[in-house]
């Protein structure tokens, strides 16, 4: 079993004087000695050498990575960046699927369909190891193998049932029977993908969404077809997970897995399940993975389950590799 140690990739853990910050940095060989961030704040001292942004969610902390220009991310990646936050991004931008140069060394790019932009980074060291960050995934078909895998463990607890499930899209479907219906959805991500979900149906009308959402979908969808504001009489409403709640229609839902809502949910997720993740482990093929998103015991659980396959594995809370900021 290869170690981490073995492929040249050193992973080390921020921290502050209030404690752990939820992200990796990899520390490798390239020529010289290099450090990418992974969805990574803005640090205030020493500088990566880059800042991989592999999506616009806030809790990938694109907010503050994005003002350094050492910060990397897909074209869609940094418009969302902008229209959610309305500063410029300063760093650099490609094509997914494109290959860009970061400080001497050739970093290939995969969509993961998590998001509109939303993408994983790969990469080799100085040793050939191959290392590959997904970020969060919804589809892992286009990755590639790789021998370390640094991934989202978001449903990876194994024996939890609320980490199995499925896309419930005939109940989507279903619910567009109505000629008054209001969806809760977050603004990126969830909102765009009900919109290619009801374009995809035949709808051919107009779609109300609620500011943020309706800008992100118009700058990041080509055929979102017509949008107009939540006050515009229309069929169709999507708005966020707060403001259904005042919006008036004949039926409501909110587009999730979770079931803490008053109003019935559908189950949409942007993410894989457990087995989705297992699987992508599968046929990535790696000799060593890090679980590094989101906080809680997730990432313990599915780096435990990895482990008793024979794969190194470690969730970020067991690297003991720290640098204090």
């Amino acid at each position: 079993m290869k170690t981490l140690f073995d492929l040249g990739v050193l992973p080390i853990r921020h921290k502050t004087n209030k404690g752990f910050k939820p992200h990796v940095s990899l520390v490798f060989n390239a020529g010289k000695r290099l450090t990418f961030a992974v969805d990574t704040t803005n640090s205030r001292s020493q500088q990566p050498d880059a800042y991989l942004i592999t999506h616009a969610h806030s809790d990938h902390h694109g907010r503050s990575a994005m003002l350094s220009e050492n910060a990397v991310c897909s074209n869609e990646t940094a418009l969302a960046l902008e229209i959610l936050y309305g500063k410029k991004y300063a760093g650099r931008t490609f094509a997914i699927g494109e290959s860009i140069d970061i400080a001497g060394v050739t970093v290939k790019t995969y969509p993961t369909h998590h998001t509109i932009g939303s993408c994983a980074f790969y990469w080799e060291n100085e040793v050939g190891t191959k290392i590959m960050v997904t970020g969060d995934v919804k589809d892992s078909k286009e990755l590639p193998k790789c021998d370390c895998l640094v991934t989202e463990a978001n449903y990876g607890d194994p024996d939890d049932p609320k980490c199995h499930f499925e896309d419930d899209l005939d109940g989507f479907r279903e619910s567009l029977g109505s000629e008054d219906v209001a969806f809760g959805a977050y603004s990126f991500g969830k909102a765009q993908r009900a919109v290619k979900l009801i374009r995809e149906s035949g709808f051919k009308g107009a779609i109300g969404m609620d500011a943020v959402s309706g800008a992100l979908t118009r700058g990041l969808m080509q055929d979102a077809g017509q949008l107009v504001d939540l006050e515009t009489d229309c069929g169709i409403k999507i708005t966020t997970l707060d403001g259904i709640t005042e919006l008036k229609a004949q039926k409501k839902f909110i587009l999730t897995g979770r079931k803490d809502f008053k109003f019935p949910t559908i189950n949409i997720s942007d993410h894989m399940d457990v087995n989705g993740l297992i699987g992508m482990t599968k046929q990535c093929a790696p000799s060593a993975v890090i679980t590094y998103h989101p906080g809680g015991n997730r990432p313990l659980k599915l780096a435990a389950h990895l482990r008793k396959t024979g794969i190194y594995a470690k969730a970020l809370p067991e690297i003991n590799t720290i640098l204090e900021i």
